[in-house]
Order: C-alpha cells, then sequence, then structure tokens
C-alpha cells in the first residue's frame, strides 16, 4: 500500500482546507495517511521564516484572508471570515489528542479532521481542555482517558520528536505531504500528490548557489 506522510499543525487553514481532499485522494489510490502533526511556529521560525507578527500587513491579507476564502469556496470548505479568536493558543494538547490515536487509521483522520474544522468552522479554543473533551467525545473516545494520555511527558516528547524531524527534513510549512521522499508543500499542491501516487515525478536535477 502506497503511503502518504502528512505534515501539518492541528492549527493549520490550509490543512484543513485540504483534509477532505486529502483523505480524498487516499481513498481512491488506496494510499495510507501517516501523520505527522508538529507545532508549527517553532519549526518554521527554526528555518528562518518570519513569524506571523513579523510580516507585513499585505502579506497577511492575502495569505490569511483573500486565498483562505477563494479556496473555501473552491474546495466547498465552510470557514470563518477572520483570523481565528485562539489562534496564537497552544496547541500542543490538541495534537497530542491525534498522536495518542495513532499514526494512521480512520480514527486518526477523523480526529485531526474535526479539530481542524473546530478551530477554522467554529473559532474553537485548542488548549481549552472541555472543548477538547467534547471533540473527543462527539468522536466517539473516552474522552478524559484520551486527554490525560494526550497531556503526558510520553505523548508529548513525541510531539518534540516530530518537531525536532521536521527542522530536520527541512519542512517549512503545513501541510506538507511527502510521498515516496518527494515533498509537496501546500494543500494547492494536492493533485500533484495524486499525481505522484500513479507517476512518480522525475527526480530533480535542480541546482541553486548558496544565498548569501
Amino acid at each position: 500500500m502506497r503511503e502518504i506522510l502528512y505534515v501539518y499543525s492541528a492549527h493549520s487553514a490550509y490543512a484543513y482546507l485540504g483534509s477532505r481532499e486529502l483523505y480524498r485522494i487516499a481513498a481512491v489510490h488506496d494510499a495510507t495517511v501517516i501523520h505527522r502533526p508538529i507545532l508549527l511556529s517553532p519549526v518554521v521560525e527554526q528555518q528562518g521564516s518570519l513569524p506571523f507578527a513579523a510580516r507585513t500587513q499585505a502579506h497577511v491579507d492575502y495569505f490569511f484572508g483573500r486565498e483562505i476564502e477563494r479556496w473555501s469556496e473552491f474546495r466547498d470548505v465552510p470557514i470563518l471570515h477572520h483570523r481565528p479568536t485562539h489562534h496564537d493558543a497552544d496547541y500542543s494538547l490538541a495534537s497530542g489528542m491525534i498522536l495518542t490515536l495513532g499514526e494512521s487509521g480512520p480514527a486518526v483522520d477523523d480526529m485531526a479532521h474535526r479539530l481542524l474544522e473546530a478551530h477554522w468552522r467554529d473559532d474553537a479554543d485548542l488548549s481549552n481542555r472541555e472543548t477538547l473533551l467534547k471533540l473527543a467525545a462527539d468522536a466517539g473516545h473516552g474522552a478524559r482517558a484520551l486527554l490525560i494520555k494526550a497531556g503526558s511527558a510520553t505523548v508529548q516528547s513525541r510531539l518534540e520528536a516530530n518537531n525536532d524531524w521536521a527542522i530536520a527534513n527541512s519542512i517549512f510549512g503545513s501541510p506538507t505531504y511527502i510521498v515516496d521522499g518527494d515533498p509537496f508543500y501546500g494543500q494547492d499542491h494536492l493533485a500533484m500528490v495524486e499525481r505522484a501516487l500513479q507517476q512518480p515525478f522525475a527526480a530533480s536535477t535542480w541546482r541553486n548557489p548558496p544565498v548569501g
């Protein structure tokens, strides 16, 4: 069975916009989605990208405004028309819920989507324990047991390991999909992910000179 390594943050707008399409592609091509949730800001800042607060207003308006609106309409995915109220909250516990359920399978796929949807459709606070308990219960899990395990040192160390892996592998944004070692950044590249499952792209021969 083919695999799609899915690297994303639990509060990523573009992971949410591409979530259902990713699962559709995986189902059609008999591929397994391997979840690798990360904490986005520490990863992208370590790669040298600007933190959100340091970006220009023009970039914010486009990337966190018009582009989201267009993709929401294109994919028929309901979404807020403003930056989520709790977007800067700590989502390590929410990420731990995904990790606790495993790295693949219907329960993991469903929980990841529920968290993204709650944040970007319902303006939910993914750091709020009661919110997470309800999401877990609605998904049919033993909510309190799941949340306790999600916050454990063992699971949170796995999240840190994901962050370290992402930094070491030059991941610079969410979502990033990897098929047979070939990375595709952004849900706008899901058509290429689907093509890669059918026919791998030729190996890259592109060479860039060092920056600076």
